[in-house]
């Protein structure tokens, strides 16, 4: 019997799958290589079912003899093991960003006279619109819960947005670019503190209590899909924390990050130009354990923030306390600098690599800026967080439109500042 193999994703089945898989049972015996998750993660986006869900659904489907992981978008090496007669795929990557790989796979099948069987694209079928359709659907706290540790473990990495309300939560669902063959996107949403109380009017010390933070996380929450991460401050008191974790838990946030400071909170980015004080690891680790044991699930975050380096604590008192507070069951480690260079956050990096045992590492690049995500991720961040660029960037367009008004006495000169009424009106959904 002819061996023919089929590549495929399989995260959102539809009828043109279905096509596919008939014209390739009609040839011989299907083989189905399955795009592994960390597959689907680097080239589009986070899939909804992990491997062994799609699996398991292939597997079933009339005509599949075997189902095996292509863990790279490239089928040659599987086509190299399996040396099928025919390949059946779609005719849409005849041009574009897969015509290298089309290219790939009929001259390797030349080397044992296959051929390669193109079927007509199924129209109306648009895996962007299908996203878009569920998107709208919304999401439950649980399986948005569930999304970062998730995405750790396919993906590896996740590149995270600061959102303060609704409409950046909607920028951070939604932006997309294609580069290199590759969707990018943000992975999740970190709700700033910093960001939540600018947006407020009000200082960073902690002043906007939780219920108003709650009240922009819900904002946030309306309206995406994606993970969320919670600036947490201190935590406040280890019984006040117990409570937090409950309540964010039961909303789906994914994790809480909570630093190890005392005192009135003030901005890391100032270090020791204001009188800031570092939390005694044992305390701190008692607040960490106190926030485990008040969790209903595994898929919540703690993750511990170190500020030994803002306020000049040294390298190893950095990494003593990253020990301590994985002893304490951290989730995650985040560690915080404000020098410029990124010296420091690289050394650290580098310290944390050769800990026998290790959780997720945290990076937010302020600061050190020009570091690249791929130089962050070699040197073993597992999350990226641009922690204030939507309120910085906005900030200095609002003044400059507010500016020109007063300068001109009418409206005509922010045009080039604004978008226009017609865009903002469809902007939402169900704007029209």
């Amino acid at each position: 019997m002819k061996k023919v193999y089929v590549a495929m994703s399989a995260d959102l089945i539809h009828h043109g799958h279905l096509n596919v898989i008939e014209t390739a049972r009609n040839l011989g015996e299907v083989i189905v290589g399955l795009h592994t998750d960390e597959v689907i993660s680097e080239y589009w986006r986070n899939p909804f079912l992990d491997y062994e869900e799609r699996k398991k659904i292939i597997e079933n489907i009339k005509g599949v003899s075997k189902v095996i992981p292509q863990d790279t978008l490239d089928q040659v090496p599987n086509l190299l093991r399996e040396r099928p007669d025919y390949v059946v795929h779609g005719d849409d990557w005849k041009e574009g960003l897969q015509k290298n790989l089309r290219d790939r796979v009929i001259n390797t099948l030349a080397e044992w006279q296959g051929e390669l069987i193109e079927i007509k694209y199924t129209e109306g079928v648009s895996i962007s619109k299908l996203d878009n359709a569920i998107s709208q659907l919304g999401t439950t706290p649980q399986v948005r819960m569930k999304k970062l540790r998730k995405l750790l473990s396919t993906k590896g990495y996740a590149r995270i947005m600061e959102a303060h309300n609704g409409l950046t939560g909607l920028i951070v669902e939604k932006t997309k670019i294609e580069q290199n063959g590759k969707i990018k996107e943000f992975d999740g949403m970190w709700i700033s503190s910093l960001c939540d109380s600018t947006a407020k009017g009000k200082p960073d010390i902690e002043l906007v209590d939780l219920t108003s933070r709650l009240n922009t996380i819900n904002d946030i929450l309306e309206v995406t899909t994606k993970p969320i991460i919670l600036d947490g401050d201190t935590g406040g008191k280890i019984e006040h924390f117990i409570y937090t974790v409950k309540t964010l838990e039961r909303l789906g946030v994914s994790a809480i990050i909570i630093e190890d400071k005392v005192g009135l909170k003030k901005n890391s980015l100032f270090g020791t130009d204001v009188a800031q004080s570092q939390d005694s690891i044992a305390h701190f680790c008692e607040k960490i354990q106190a926030g485990k044991k008040a969790r209903v699930t595994n898929d919540f975050m703690i993750i511990a923030r170190i500020e030994s380096l803002i306020l000049n604590a040294g390298m190893e008192d950095a990494i003593d306390r990253a020990k301590a507070y994985i002893e304490a069951g951290a989730d995650g480690i985040m560690i915080h600098s404000k020098h410029k260079d990124g010296s420091e956050i690289l050394e650290f990096c580098s310290l944390y690599k050769g800990l026998d045992k290790k959780v997720p590492l945290v990076v937010v690049p302020t600061s050190y800026a020009h570091i690249s995500e791929r130089e962050l991720k070699d040197a073993g961040a597992s999350i990226i967080i641009y922690a204030n660029h939507l309120i910085r960037s906005a900030y200095p367009a609002m003044m400059k439109t507010a500016k020109s008004i007063l300068e001109h006495e009418r409206a005509l000169e922010t045009n080039e500042y604004c978008m226009p009424i017609k865009e903002i009106l469809t902007l939402i959904p169900g704007g029209k």
